[in-house]
């Protein structure tokens, strides 16, 4: 399927917004919250002040997390009738750690164009403030609220080699660095606070460094997180003996797990590997 975004099939556009400094906001995002005929909005309180700001009245449809699934058929509704709409959350690019997705897988499937407009989002400024090495990174969001699921989230990221980008809310901050501590040592993190906002932040340091400061911190966080730089080139070590390396603390299929990851290969070739030796 071949999406030619600039013809005149009905649209869904996904329009980024400030994060903080209302400023923050193209021209083009402007031209296209006044252009088309209904917007979607994750807090239609939060978009009419933004679009009170700029002198745009328009028909405002709630569009969440909680209706997403149930909103797609009024979407492609709209779009068959030959209605421009347009996507908003409450601060940022729709999709990314936002509402979004789900509308728009559904109007792809229904054969209707999705363009996203570039802009505003919360993790580029940071990752480029950071003082971290910017490439390659992973882009991961929120992690799981439950501790225990964020710390097996952290487990499964311990062993990259690259920058890692996370989100994080103020009443979690603290829990999340002593978990990062604890699961992936002490690595040189930024915290990045109140992005685009007068009381725009960055703290720099190593987690055992940053730990102590957090409690004063309030505001909405960005963690850039160096990656594992100390990570084994296993490529000269045999399947058997690497897969032996780990049977002390964990099973045979959680060893080979383990293995295929750290080798980049199937977890199939490391199983069969393994068992012509066995």
């Amino acid at each position: 399927m071949i999406q030619k975004s600039y013809n005149d099939t009905a649209s869904l556009y996904l329009i980024p917004t400030p994060i903080g400094n209302l400023d923050d906001i193209t021209v083009r995002s402007l031209n296209i919250l006044k252009t088309v005929d209904e917007l979607l909005c994750e807090d239609t309180r939060d978009t009419g002040l933004l679009l009170s700001h700029y002198g745009i009245k328009k028909k405002l449809v709630s569009c969440h997390e909680f209706n997403e699934e149930k909103m797609i058929d009024y979407v492609v509704s709209k779009l068959k009738e030959g209605y421009n709409l347009g996507l908003v959350t409450d601060q940022g690019t729709p999709i990314i750690s936002d509402p979004g997705y789900i509308v728009s897988r559904g109007v792809i499937e229904a054969g209707y164009n999705v363009i996203s407009l570039p802009g505003a989002t919360a993790f580029v400024p940071a990752l480029t403030s950071s003082g971290i090495e910017p490439s390659p990174f992973l882009f991961y969001g929120f992690l799981n609220n439950k501790n225990s699921k964020q710390i097996e989230e952290l487990k499964s990221l311990k062993d990259y080699p690259f920058t890692i980008i996370i989100y994080e809310a103020v009443h979690r901050i603290k829990n999340t660095l002593e978990n990062m501590l604890d699961v992936l040592g002490d690595r040189k993190i930024c915290i990045c606070r109140e992005l685009s906002k007068i009381h725009e932040e960055f703290t720099r340091g190593t987690i055992s460094e940053i730990l102590p400061l957090v409690d004063e911190m309030k505001g909405e966080f960005v963690i850039v997180v160096e990656g594992n730089h100390d990570v084994t080139d296993y490529s000269n070590l045999d399947v058997y003996e690497h897969v032996k390396m780990y049977l002390d603390d964990m099973s045979e299929m959680d060893a080979i797990k383990k293995v295929a990851k750290e080798r980049g290969v199937a977890k199939s070739v490391i199983y069969q590997e393994y068992h012509k030796r066995k």
